[in-house]
């Protein structure tokens, strides 16, 4: 037969903090002493972080830190060490004919990626990403041009 321990199942009597509802009572019970030095740990971490890394935005700039890292001029360096590459590219592109272009694979590759970001950019919203054409704008896979397939025509 089983019995109603709910009575005999009381907690011993230890130090609340005085709060209780329904019946429950809030033990005064200090944290783990791992947990404690884990907490300080991270607060000593913080403080050391915040002096020696760049942290505080200022009206035009921010506060470098002890390191003087700056992620932003290191992205900075890089776009303009990109866009160097590129202008050289882009003049040998320039001044270069379409044989010229063929015969030379990495002016190839840098022609392709270039055209493909101008049709990103100018063609495709009109005649689809992979040029298939909509409504009122011609497919240009095909073979039927309606003003020209030379290099001149297609540039008019």
């Amino acid at each position: 037969m089983a019995t109603d321990r709910s009575e005999d199942t009381e907690a011993p009597e230890r130090d609340t903090t005085g709060h209780e509802w329904d019946g429950i009572k809030e033990y005064d019970t200090p944290l783990p002493k791992w947990w404690l030095y884990t907490f300080y740990a991270t607060i000593l971490w913080s403080i050391a972080y915040w002096v020696v890394m760049p942290s505080w935005p200022l009206v035009e700039s921010y506060t470098r830190g002890l390191l003087g890292y700056s992620q932003r001029e290191i992205v900075t360096d890089a776009v303009a060490a990109a866009n160097a590459a590129r202008t050289e590219k882009g003049k040998a592109l320039l001044d270069a004919s379409l044989a010229e272009i063929e015969r030379d694979p990495d002016l190839l590759r840098y022609a392709l990626a270039a055209g493909d970001a101008a049709f990103g950019d100018n063609c495709a919203p009109c005649h689809g990403t992979g040029a298939q054409g909509g409504r009122g704008y011609p497919n240009l896979n095909d073979d039927a041009w309606l003003w020209g397939g030379t290099l001149e025509d297609i540039h008019t």
